[in-house]
């Protein structure tokens, strides 16, 4: 089942991302005509692991598994929904946030990587309101702590009950010596505009705030006493429905389970493949092209469901990246490889991209945008090989354009038949997909020369060969049949050999040139900061605030500032 452990092939325990509503032990969704209320009510026995209760409404990874797929849901099986409300079973709490006990617990790479799926999750609300038309209340009622409040930032709107308890709070930093670590410090100053020293005091203040105060420092939005609760919440739930710009026409598709197979040194999907070759600390990711054209018509699309071509990619992708994210972590570079008629894989970005007003298009394009930023913030070498009968075109040549080397063989290759490689751009290069930081791919690696970018958007449609595509800056180096093999051999065995701490706070700077957006800084200042901060005997030394929160015992710091 997702949310627990389970084990591979070779014996080792890996965490599973897919689930389903029957599934769910910690959440309740139900919708009414336009309106979803997703409830949460965390199973205190149901954590990941042993060793920790989940209590009040407090979270592991395995709780937000089930929130991602519920989000998930939400845009593609219930497009009549416009409004989100978020709010808790229990009574008199909120959400406690992640759990202390887990966190104690945890390596420090199942820490890092769980606060990087849930800056995802919340991630994916915001993008859901901003591009599905998909608004979210939050109705806080008892505390809401830590992360439980961070998950209400993620909303449009907060309600909190004026009840003479209810309180929001970011209490990390007096309590446990680390940094509320889904994007909370940010979305207070950024999204919420608190100002500075309110969120200073804020945030080192353990009991958090409440009431008048919370509305004007702008930490909620409104209080409400409850007995006009209810109420409150009905009205503003339709207000934002009749202010949402989402297209509610149409059926749903349901997201049927993906089939998979895991064996010992590999991961197979419909059309995505994923080798692993632990000695060598190597995967490698290749996807098939569909076997025919794109259908003629947008309505095909939900005849198709889900095992329409890019969203059946996009979902094995999305599972293939996490699976290698948290559950490989000795692997140093993740090699992208595709097989297949580039013009089959362009057909259906142009179907996708002429219909991208329709309310389906739309989410199976912002789908693959947030796929493409997960592997962005993937802290792994990620590398492209262009290779004769590879179809990287439109949607699947921005993985050549995020890799942090590419390679692509000029002419062709000793013993294949195979005309030379080719990549080929498409529309959906110069705007569909853009990078937490608002630029495209195509935009930040091309950025010291806006012109560069025209010749680019030029060759829109045309197969473009090893020395062309170096040429227009779209691979780093296009190499003969001679060089090849040794060239990635020597780059690879070299990655391997580096130290991955240097390589992860390298690839994260090099990845994104430009500006920042808030979604940005979570990642970039946010969950860096948060890294070292969880290394720090302060936060989880034996004396450290971490491991002797509830045991009664102050900790003991280290108080030189570094």
């Amino acid at each position: 089942m997702a949310g627990q452990a389970r084990a591979l092939a070779n014996g080792a325990e890996w965490i599973d991302f897919q689930t389903d509503p029957t599934r769910y032990k910690h959440w309740k969704l139900g919708t009414d005509g336009d309106i979803a209320t997703l409830k949460m009510d965390v199973d205190e026995n149901g954590g990941l692991f042993e060793g920790y209760q989940l209590k009040l409404n407090s979270y592991d990874i395995g709780v937000d598994i089930e929130l991602a797929d519920a989000l998930q849901r939400l845009r593609f099986e219930h497009p009549q929904v416009k409004v989100v409300i978020l709010r808790s079973a229990k009574e008199r709490v909120f959400c406690a946030g992640a759990n202390i006990r887990m966190l104690a617990g945890s390596t420090h790479a199942h820490k890092v990587n769980f606060c990087k799926f849930t800056n995802e999750t919340r991630n994916g609300m915001e993008d859901s309101s901003a591009h599905s038309g998909q608004r979210f209340i939050c109705v806080v009622n008892g505390a809401a702590a830590g992360g439980g409040y961070e998950l209400a930032l993620a909303a449009d709107h907060i309600i909190l009950a004026d009840d003479g308890s209810s309180s929001v709070a970011l209490p990390e930093v007096p309590l446990l010596a680390v940094l509320p670590g889904t994007g909370g410090l940010t979305r207070v100053v950024d999204k919420r505009k608190v100002r500075r020293d309110h969120a200073d005091f804020f945030c080192t203040t353990e009991e958090g705030v409440k009431g008048r105060r919370a509305v004007q420092w702008r930490l909620v939005d409104e209080t409400v006493p409850n007995s006009r609760l209810e109420a409150k919440v009905t009205a503003r739930a339709k207000e934002f429905a009749a202010a949402s710009k989402r297209d509610g026409s149409g059926r749903g598709i349901a997201l049927t389970p993906l089939e998979r197979r895991f064996e010992a040194h590999s991961v197979h999907y419909g059309f995505v493949t994923v080798e692993i070759n632990r000695a060598e600390r190597l995967a490698t990711i290749t996807i098939k092209a569909p076997e025919a054209e794109a259908p003629s018509s947008v309505d095909s699309i939900a005849e198709q469901g889900a095992s329409f071509w890019p969203l059946q990619v996009a979902r094995e992708l999305d599972d293939a990246i996490l699976h290698l994210r948290i559950n490989e972590l000795e692997i140093a570079a993740i090699v992208f490889k595709t097989i297949g008629e580039s013009a089959r894989v362009s057909s259906y970005d142009s179907l996708l991209h002429a219909n991208r007003d329709h309310w389906l298009a739309n989410e199976i394009l912002h789908y693959w945008k947030r796929v493409l930023k997960r592997i962005d913030v993937t802290s792994r070498t990620l590398v492209a090989l262009v290779e004769p009968g590879s179809c990287f075109a439109g949607t699947l040549a921005e993985l050549v354009l995020a890799a942090d080397r590419s390679y692509m063989l000029v002419g062709e290759k000793e013993g294949d038949n195979r005309g030379p490689a080719t990549m080929m751009l498409h529309e959906v290069n110069f705007g569909s997909y853009p990078m937490s930081h608002g630029l495209t791919r195509l935009q930040q690696r091309l950025i010291a020369d806006p012109d560069q970018l025209e010749d680019a958007h030029g060759k829109i449609g045309r197969p473009l060969e090893g020395d062309e595509a170096e040429d227009l800056g779209l691979v780093t180096f296009a190499l003969d049949d001679i060089d090849w093999e040794d060239e990635i051999r020597v780059f690879l065995e070299a990655r391997a050999s580096f130290s991955p701490d240097s390589l992860t706070g390298m690839e994260a700077n090099l990845r994104f040139v430009g500006p920042e957006t808030m979604e940005s800084k979570i990642f970039a200042r946010l969950t860096a900061w948060q890294n070292w901060i969880f290394q720090r005997p302060n936060a989880v030394g034996e004396e450290g605030a971490l491991l002797r929160y509830g045991t009664g015992q102050k900790a003991n710091f280290d108080t030189q500032r570094v």
